[in-house]
């Protein structure tokens, strides 16, 4: 992974997602920003994938639980040539591709419908064994949200995978701390999540700052480095809701929000400013 270039994906990711919740006028903008590093490097050659050909049966496949960060898969995967820009101006609007919450029968790439949350951890593991079956030795990965995983039925997933050693698996909790009516800490306090999913039998890391991406790569590889342990891998990724936008970093507010062309254009003059600065910085 070329850590410049990916930066500058996620910057792109970024102001694409903004460009078309702004567009709309609201949309889930925090909770998709903050996964959007994650995004970046699965999408810069951590997944075997093929634009060309969305549905080639021994692809990795991502399954985004947390379905209302839809709009940060959906720029991702038109950045990359799954379909054309132009279809993010449609977003949740009457008869769109791109519905708030992925929909795998609408949109060219999105691999499971998702936007119940929890349901997405059993697709994924039901995922993981069929293609197990099939002989295919791709990956599923997951992406969890921290408010998500208070449903019971992730770690009726979580059993079930340790129990069927699905070690193709690797699933990431986007732990920003943050859920649609308050602080997670103050709802219903998660502990020590890596521990947890170390007492359900998986191989579990921490990466302490969960938008940077070449922590998130290093992760990423030493779970790949497990497959054949037959532990299923999870990622706690301590990420900040809303990364990207000053205004709205860590704010509860930012989970289902009002974009005005004002705060549209901020942000994207804030993206600029990243990405000026980014071009500018020397990287080895």
């Amino acid at each position: 992974m070329n850590a410049k270039e990916t930066k500058e994906f996620a910057i792109n990711i970024r102001k694409e997602t903004v460009k078309c919740i702004g567009r709309l006028g609201v949309g889930h903008l925090g909770g998709a920003l903050s996964i959007v590093d994650l995004l970046a490097v699965l999408y810069s050659g951590v997944m075997n994938i093929d634009p060309a050909d969305p549905r080639k049966d021994d692809r990795d496949l991502l399954v985004c639980s947390k379905g209302h960060a839809g709009p940060a898969v959906y720029a991702t995967l038109a950045l990359k040539g799954y379909f054309p820009l132009a279809l993010l101006d449609t977003l949740n609007r009457p008869g769109t591709r791109l519905p708030s919450h992925c929909d795998m029968n609408r949109t060219p790439g999105i691999d499971m419908t998702t936007g119940s949350l929890g349901q997405g951890a059993s697709t994924a593991m039901g995922i993981a064994c069929a293609n197990r079956l099939k002989g295919y030795d791709n990956y599923t990965y997951l992406i969890l949200g921290d408010g998500e995983i208070e449903e019971g039925q992730v770690w009726e997933a979580a059993l079930f995978a340790a129990a069927k050693k699905l070690d193709r698996v690797i699933a990431f909790v986007d732990y920003n701390k943050c859920q649609i009516d308050d602080y997670v800490e103050k709802l219903c306090a998660l502990g020590d999540i890596a521990a947890k999913f170390e007492r359900f039998g998986w191989y579990a890391q921490n990466v302490e700052d969960g938008n940077d991406v070449e922590q998130i790569a290093a992760a990423i590889d030493r779970a790949k480095a497990r497959s054949g342990s037959g532990k299923p891998s999870v990622i706690v990724l301590n990420t900040v809701k809303g990364k990207g936008y000053s205004r709205i970093e860590g704010a509860l507010s930012s989970h289902n929000m009002t974009l005005s062309p004002e705060m549209t254009a901020e942000a994207l003059s804030e993206l600029n400013e990243q990405w000026k600065a980014l071009k500018e910085e020397e990287l080895p």
